[in-house]
Parts: C-alpha cells; sequence; structure tokens
C-alpha cells in the first residue's frame, strides 16, 4: 500500500466563534494552492453556544472522505481541548489562548491580539490561521488573498491579526511540519448542497420554493443569492405543503422547477407528490436526510429514508437518485431535472447531511449538463394533454398556449383531463403511465449507475449508496485482502440484471449503511433475491471514518 501524506486540522469552539468560517477559509487556501481538500463540520441544533467544530482533510493525493487523526487542534475554547485532545497524532499540536503551555498546548493570545485592534472577538480566528501558515509553511500573502476575497473591504483587520500569528510562531521558531507538493491543478471549493444546486441551474431550472429545514437549508440560499445571475425565482411559502403545491403550479406553468426538504418536511409533501405522479407533472424534489426518527436529530447524517422515498402513496413510475460526494451531486442534479421534464414525472434526490454541509475540492464539468427537453406539443383543438402513445409520454403544452386547452386535475382522468371514474380508462391511464419506464430505464443506461471501485475481479464485495462512498473509498486503501466496493447511484428503477451479475459473482457481500435496518441491503434483496448476510451498520448520527470502517471490514474478511 502506498503511503498516504494526509494531514487533518481541527477549528472548534462555541457557536458564534466562527470556527466554521476559520476552517472555510483554511480549506480555500489550501484547494487554491493545489491540494486535495475535504472539509466536514458538525454543530448543535442551537442558535448560541453548544460545541461546534470543523475538520480539514487534506493531502497531495485524491482524498474522498476526512480522517479523525490530528495534525493541528486550533482550540477556540476549553471544551474544544477536552473534547479533541485524544484525537491528535503523536507529534500533533494544540493552538489554544492559554496561560499554561506544554509541548503539544501551544499559547497564542488571540484575545488580546483582537482586543489590542480593537476588532471584535470572531476575528481571533485570523491570528490563528497566520500561526497555521507558518506550520505548515504556506505563503501568508495567499491567505490574504482569501480573506479580501471573502471579507472584501473588511479583510484589513483579519489581515493584519493573521500577520500577528504568524509573526508570533515564527519569532518563536515553532515547529514547521513539510508538506508535499501540491499538484497544480484548478478546483472549486464547494459542498453537495450548492454542487446539486449548480447542476439543477445548468440543467435550467428557472423556478426554486423550499421552506428552510437543515441540512437543506442551503440549497435555498445558495440559489437566492444567485436568482439575479441566472434569472430564477426563488421563493420561501410559509411551509413544505405550500412548497411543494407552489412548485406543481410551476411546473404546470411550464416552468422547470425544484424544491429540497429534509424527511420531516418530505412527509408533508407526500400526497401533492403523488398528485404530480399522477398529473405527470415534472419536477425535482430532494430530500437531505439526517439522523433519526421525526426530527430526529437535526442537525447531524443518516440514511434512514431510502425506503420511504422510493415508497410514495399510489403506483406510478418512480425515480430516486442517490449521489456519493459532490460531483456526482453537480451531474445528477442536472440529470434529475432532465429526466423529470423528459418523462413528464416528479424526480427524488437522495442526500444526506454529510453530503449536503460537507465540503470537496472538485472540478464540476459544466459540458456534462446540456438541457433536455419534454416532447413537443401538437397544440390545436384536438390537444390531449393525456394523450395515449407508444411511450407513454404525452405532447406538452401550457396554459397560455392560445391553441391548446390544457387542464389538470386532482383526479384520475381522460386524455383530455377531465376526470373519470371509467375502469377502463383508470387502467389505461395506469398502463400509459408505466410505459415511461421502458423509456426511463434506457435513458439511464447512458450514464453510469452503477459504479465498481477496487478490485474489480474479486468476490469480496461491499454495496453501499450515498454519502458512505467517501469513508469507504478510502477504507479500500487500508483492506488487507482484495475487495471491490460498488456504488448504487439509481435506486429506482434498479438496473436489477447489472447488479444481480455482480453480486452473483460474489463469494462474501458486505453492506455498508447510515441506518439500523439495512434498508438498501432490503431493497437489494426485495430486487434480485439475494440476502445480504454481513452487515456494517452505523446509526449513532454520526458517518463512518476510514480507518475505523476498514478494521471493521478486515474483521468480517479474516
Amino acid at each position: 500500500m502506498k503511503k498516504q501524506n494526509i494531514f487533518s486540522v481541527l477549528v472548534g469552539g462555541a457557536a458564534g466563534d466562527g470556527a466554521r468560517e476559520a476552517a472555510a477559509n483554511l480549506s480555500r487556501l489550501l484547494t487554491n494552492v493545489g491540494f486535495e481538500v475535504i472539509q466536514t463540520v458538525e454543530y448543535p441544533s442551537l442558535i448560541r453556544g453548544g460545541h461546534n467544530f470543523a475538520r480539514v482533510t487534506f493531502s497531495d493525493d485524491k482524498i474522498h472522505s476526512d480522517y479523525e487523526a490530528l495534525d493541528i487542534l486550533v482550540a477556540l475554547n476549553k471544551e474544544t481541548v477536552d473534547l479533541h485532545f485524544k484525537e491528535l497524532k503523536k507529534d500533533g499540536l494544540v493552538i489554544f489562548d492559554c496561560e499554561k503551555q506544554d509541548k503539544k498546548i501551544i499559547n497564542l493570545p488571540l484575545c488580546a491580539y483582537a482586543k489590542e485592534m480593537g476588532a471584535p472577538p470572531i476575528l481571533r480566528t485570523a491570528a490563528a490561521l497566520g500561526a497555521i501558515c507558518w506550520i505548515l509553511n504556506l505563503d501568508l500573502e495567499e491567505l490574504n488573498k482569501i480573506f479580501k476575497t471573502v471579507f472584501k473591504d473588511k479583510a484589513e483587520a483579519n489581515i493584519k491579526l493573521s500577520v500577528k500569528g504568524y509573526e508570533n510562531f515564527k519569532n518563536r521558531k515553532i515547529t514547521q511540519i513539510k508538506l508535499p507538493k501540491p499538484k497544480k491543478i484548478i478546483r472549486k471549493l464547494v459542498d453537495g448542497n450548492e454542487a446539486f444546486a449548480e447542476g439543477l441551474i445548468k440543467a435550467g431550472l428557472e423556478n426554486y420554493f423550499a421552506y428552510p429545514m437543515t441540512p437543506s437549508s442551503s440549497i435555498l440560499h445558495f440559489l437566492a443569492g444567485k436568482a439575479h445571475e441566472y434569472k430564477i425565482k426563488v421563493a420561501q411559502p410559509e411551509n413544505e405543503i405550500a412548497v411543494i403545491n407552489m412548485a406543481l403550479g410551476s411546473a404546470y406553468a411550464g416552468k422547470r422547477t425544484a424544491t429540497a426538504s429534509t424527511g420531516g418536511g418530505f412527509a408533508l409533501m407526500l400526497e401533492a407528490m403523488a398528485m404530480a405522479g399522477m398529473e405527470e407533472l415534472p419536477i425535482v424534489v430532494a430530500d437531505s436526510q439526517r439522523a433519526g426518527t421525526s426530527t430526529g436529530v437535526a442537525t447531524r447524517t443518516g440514511q434512514g429514508d431510502l425506503a420511504f422515498v422510493r415508497n410514495l402513496p399510489g403506483e406510478f413510475p418512480q425515480i430516486v437518485l442517490a449521489p456519493g460526494d459532490q460531483e456526482e451531486a453537480y451531474l445528477l442534479g442536472g440529470l434529475s431535472l432532465n429526466l423529470a421534464w423528459q418523462f413528464q414525472t416528479p424526480v427524488v434526490v437522495l442526500l444526506d447531511k454529510l453530503l449536503s454541509e460537507n465540503m470537496s475540492a472538485c472540478q464540476l464539468d459544466d459540458k456534462k449538463i446540456k438541457i433536455i427537453s419534454s416532447k413537443p406539443s401538437k397544440a390545436g383543438k384536438k390537444y390531449q394533454r393525456y394523450e395515449f402513445t407508444d411511450d407513454g409520454i404525452s405532447p406538452l403544452a401550457f396554459p397560455g398556449d392560445k391553441d391548446a386547452v390544457v387542464k389538470v386535475c386532482s383526479y384520475e382522468h381522460d386524455e383530455k383531463g377531465y376526470i373519470t371514474d371509467s375502469s377502463e380508462i383508470t387502467k389505461a391511464m395506469c398502463e400509459k403511465r408505466f410505459a415511461k419506464i421502458k423509456g426511463i430505464v434506457k435513458e439511464l443506461a447512458k450514464h453510469e449507475m452503477i459504479k465498481v471501485y477496487g478490485d474489480t475481479k474479486s468476490k469480496n464485495t461491499l454495496v453501499f449508496f450515498g454519502s458512505t462512498k467517501g469513508a469507504i473509498l478510502e477504507a479500500l486503501k487500508y483492506i488487507k485482502k482484495p475487495v471491490r466496493a460498488v456504488q448504487i447511484l439509481c435506486l429506482e428503477p434498479l438496473d436489477t440484471a447489472q447488479l444481480k451479475k455482480i453480486l452473483k459473482e460474489s463469494n462474501r457481500i458486505i453492506d455498508i449503511e447510515n441506518n439500523y435496518t439495512g434498508q438498501l441491503a432490503n431493497l437489494i434483496r426485495e430486487k434480485t433475491g439475494i440476502e445480504v448476510c454481513k452487515k456494517i451498520l452505523r446509526y449513532d448520527s454520526f458517518p463512518f471514518e476510514p480507518l475505523s470502517l476498514a478494521d471493521t471490514i478486515n474483521k468480517i474478511l479474516k
């Protein structure tokens, strides 16, 4: 196994101390100078107080997950030292504003520096970042460029404080860490929600409606900030029921529309989602999962909604996509909007807190997403919104078309859109909608919906979906026996034939999920008849850690 040059820095404090922003600026710096970067954030569901921290893991080689073992711990309060000191590597150190110091805890008078300059206490993190630049032998001017970009005309205080921290450590000759030379590859530092939103924009998003609910809220915030630039209408209605019904009305009016929530908000959308399925309205709904049942653990991660989102009320073609990283969130964001409009049906994208809020240095290729429209309308006096066709897709016109009367209702209907209780028409309409499946499967086959990593010939197989991808791909570097990892990106309709072929070649299958019931394993059994007997399940609201996961897999394969 190739030696990994992996480094981790954690910045922690109370809510309002600026730990997350400080880590984000460090991540931006490391990305700009060419390192591979992963940033994770953890915080309680509190406005003030509670322990907040962000961890930045970086390397000169490709990495997919953060690592808990720390090279540097920046503690903005004592609680951070108490909670994370045990995570330090043997030669790791703590930067802390304290009176006493030892070999591991190095004093840096952060508060005194801020007070001396008349700056608010939250800016003291800039001095810590300056000290980190000395330790990591990074150009301080590159950090100050970040400050100028982020804070613009308010950057001066941050710049002066960063110099204070840098000079303090330089004058004291604090031991520096020798970093490998990074690759000069231009990447963008984005979180999963931003990447997903960028994919929607690239696929022609016109309207976005949402009610803020962690961890989906930043999609709303990001798109609101981009609304003028991309001519998108963004609105925050009073609740998720209003959100989904506005989305249906928007799609009916001919606008490419999306929304997002988490499990509790998604639950409120079910009736309208079912209506979208029957009325063949093209919308995209993202569910960014969090831990626990109901409101659960609002700011932590989980994968407990898979069975829920793939079993919406009623029967109609359902499409459920699950990206595993930021680049896939971008691509599947665009694909989801195109699929919704190609096949006139709702599409669900399954995100989760880990993917939604964590940042990664990646490349979002805008050449990979093009706008694909619906079948053109045959507007005229004989226009029928639900005309029977061989592929189940009817010509689509919109209200305002002077040559067409476009009817949509909340009941079963005939070809013109009029309410019916005819058993013959009910049967025919159901079959019409399901006739789309053949085309959906054919379209999905153009994209890589099942990915295989590791030793592709190994009989030991890991199966997973979503954000567990990062920890699993990192764990592959430390697993002692040959193993392959199979990622499923489209959960409905599942490519049963391909998956069955892969799994039938396996002697041992291990399912890895962030839930209690092994919902992916249950789906595999339902669709393929293959029982996945070995499961590694984590449901304590935290994601998998690569080294710990590798250790568990090694024990199973021993």
